[in-house]
């Protein structure tokens, strides 16, 4: 397949138009390599350990949610230089869906529906409400990560599910008025936490939006890259002193 094709396939899968204004220059071809790709790995980031496995590979591109090059480049040293210079010996392509991916369909919050079974699911400005009928223990097992809670949820029933860093009192609000008894997301910032509606159930952000990639891998006949994050709790032995 000519770069040019694929570049097309994905722009009607995820058109760059749906993305946040903050995020246009960010999206599509951030990484330009060879022109005929026959082997193709995804995964949600291009960290280093994905970027090797994908030579590994052989690939000859590399799609990915988050872009690799955030800021605007005016050297290339470092941590970004390092990450680059394989990918660029190797002519390995590096594509991005990001915003333009929360917000398409069968996108980011329609894969984790779809993985939570959200029964009845109706859109938010960004995310979905609708019935969930598992409790907490069986949402992390179907997000195979850790969860926290801030507040009581009672699940199972309506829950709001937004992919990423969801957790704005703008859309907490939109959700309780869409009926939800709670919200899942990422990233929590204290503040927002002891002020919300809404009880807040917090996941990792790669457990919320690997989903739809794995899903984009299997449609496409892609490679998908695992790359968990290296995570550990800890919890207080003597939890009553100070």
């Amino acid at each position: 397949m000519k770069i040019g094709v694929f570049i097309r396939e994905m722009e009607c899968l995820a058109p760059p138009a749906l993305a946040e204004e903050w995020d246009r220059e960010r999206i599509g071809l951030v990484v330009e390599g060879k022109d005929d790709l026959t082997r193709i790995c995804c995964a949600l980031d291009a960290t280093p350990r994905v970027i090797r496995e994908a030579i590994r590979q052989r690939a000859d591109m590399l799609v990915v949610h988050h872009t690799p090059i955030w800021d605007p480049v005016t050297s290339f040293r470092g941590s970004l230089a390092t990450l680059l210079k394989d990918v660029l010996t190797s002519e390995m392509n590096i594509y991005v869906m990001h915003t333009n991916l929360d917000h398409a369909p069968g996108g980011v919050n329609d894969a984790l529906a779809d993985l939570l079974e959200i029964g009845n699911p109706a859109p938010l400005s960004l995310g979905i409400v609708g019935e969930c009928s598992l409790g907490l223990q069986e949402l992390a097992n179907r997000l195979n990560s850790g969860i926290r809670t801030w507040g009581r949820p009672k699940l199972p029933g309506r829950l709001a599910v937004v992919g990423g860093s969801g957790f704005i009192p703008e859309l907490i609000e939109e959700a309780r008025a869409g009926g939800a008894c709670a919200i899942l997301s990422s990233e929590a910032r204290h503040s927002v936490a002891r002020s919300s509606p809404l009880p807040m159930i917090e996941a990792t952000h790669y457990a919320l939006e690997s989903p739809v990639m794995r899903n984009l891998s299997q449609q496409m006949d892609w490679i998908y890259i695992e790359d968990i994050p290296d995570m550990q709790t800890w919890t207080p032995r003597n939890s009553g002193t100070h």
